[in-house]
């Protein structure tokens, strides 16, 4: 009788939410996610899990009905990923953004092989922690200190070649 009442307080067909730390019932609108706990900004299980999404093919329903159809899919998302990756491998030594059209690569395949999605989630797990690292005050004070004494270092050094051998290139000292 009291769940009723409480049902008709609330609104009807109002979804409730039960937190499991503190037993607080809430009222959410349908379809609303729930956001950051505010005490440690951290999102519940339920939702990092929809976040992230399973591992598997994520072509469209109607091509993985059809095996032929699916695996022509398949190779020929392979195809183009490897063309993308090949062109990134390519500006590794060529004018070009390599790295990035590489990870395009990986993401390209990742659409459909759970061992280029679990490359590309070790990958941005890696990328987020030396992004945290550098951020590190600390970390970042012992480049910035790196950094002047090798400028320095390098300066000195051209400094002395200028004095010794003035604008001359290195190739054309013996002449």
């Amino acid at each position: 009788m009291k769940a009723e009442s409480d049902e008709r307080a609330m609104g009807a067909g109002a979804p409730v939410a039960t937190a499991p730390a503190t037993g607080d019932v809430t009222a959410r609108p349908a379809g609303e996610r729930p956001g950051p706990s505010p005490a440690t900004g951290e999102r519940p299980a339920e939702e990092a899990a929809s976040v992230e999404q399973g591992l598997g093919s994520r072509a469209p329903a109607f091509i993985q009905a059809r095996r032929t159809l699916h695996l022509s899919w398949q190779v020929g998302v392979f195809v183009v990923g490897l063309a993308v990756v090949a062109a990134g491998v390519a500006m590794l030594v060529l004018p070009g953004p390599g790295w990035v059209v590489i990870f395009a690569g990986m993401a390209i395949w990742a659409t459909e092989f759970v061992w280029a999605q679990l490359v590309l989630r070790w990958t941005k797990r890696k990328v987020t922690e030396a992004a945290q690292r550098a951020l590190d005050p600390k970390v970042r004070r012992r480049n910035i200190i790196l950094t002047s004494v090798g400028l320095a270092i390098m300066g000195a050094l051209i400094g002395v070649y200028l004095w010794k051998y003035g604008f001359a290139m290195p190739w054309e000292i013996g002449k």
